[in-house]
């Protein structure tokens, strides 16, 4: 079942596993974290995840949450055929769906005010920006070459139902091009938590709530440290890691 450079990662939760090709951009912690500030969703919740990638986030959440469906939207063919291979090697044919598209299609697939859930981990690069790279596969994945932030929330606003929720994991250096985005697509800000890599670093993750057409009131959850000094994971991270 697995082509050349691809193995095969267990989740840690319900057996679930992921497969995953070393020569493209594997997931990584940042996926895990979006996992886990999504869990709280509403049960029944019809989700959308934008960039699904090996689709690792619907895959984890299909054991996080109670949610209804998830419809994973991938824009590179062969990552598509990986995520879809790894929800049939999991049984979640049911509860999951893969589509190969680029989000901005979704505009043109009936999905207006279709989801209860939007969450996403999109490109953090902006393009043209930062080091590139050959592999198109790591570069779609990494910079905005197939859609902009502005896209994704946009896209994100679009597909969501009134007070439909939207999870975010970025980086905290678009922070404010990412609020003043959600505003702008009337997808109120609601928690950001920021993540650091140990207490002595500036923060490199920060997960954002929205929810769209809220009344406004922000609120900054505890911040999360992933490493003790002897390079450890903190009992936080550890905790997250075994799902309680």
């Amino acid at each position: 079942m697995l082509n050349e450079n691809e193995r095969l990662d267990d989740l840690g939760i319900n057996n679930l596993k992921v497969i995953q090709n070393k020569k493209w951009f594997c997931f990584g912690i940042d996926s895990v974290l979006l996992s886990d500030f999504a869990k709280d969703m509403k049960s029944d919740s019809k989700v959308i995840d934008l960039g699904t990638g090996s689709g690792v986030i619907p895959i984890i959440l299909t054991a996080k949450t109670k949610a209804k469906s998830f419809l994973g939207v991938e824009v590179q063919d062969c990552v598509c055929d990986m995520a879809c291979r790894s929800v049939k090697m999991n049984n979640l044919e049911n509860k999951i769906e893969i589509l190969n598209s680029n989000v901005l299609d979704l505009k043109k697939g009936g999905f207006k005010n279709f989801f209860d859930v939007v969450i996403t981990n999109p490109p953090y690069k902006k393009f043209n920006t930062g080091l590139t790279n050959n592999n198109i596969e790591k570069e779609v994945a990494r910079h905005e070459v197939k859609a902009s932030l502005e896209d994704f929330i946009e896209i994100s606003s679009f597909v969501l139902k009134n007070l439909g929720e939207f999870y975010m994991v970025h980086r905290p250096d678009r922070l404010v091009d990412i609020m003043v985005l959600l505003r702008k697509y009337n997808i109120e800000p609601k928690k950001i938590k920021f993540v650091y890599p140990n207490k002595n670093k500036k923060a490199n993750i920060v997960l954002i709530k929205g929810i769209k057409n809220a009344k406004p009131f922000l609120e900054f959850e505890k911040n999360l440290i992933v490493y003790n000094e002897d390079g450890s994971y903190t009992e936080d991270i550890i905790d997250i890691y075994n799902n309680k």
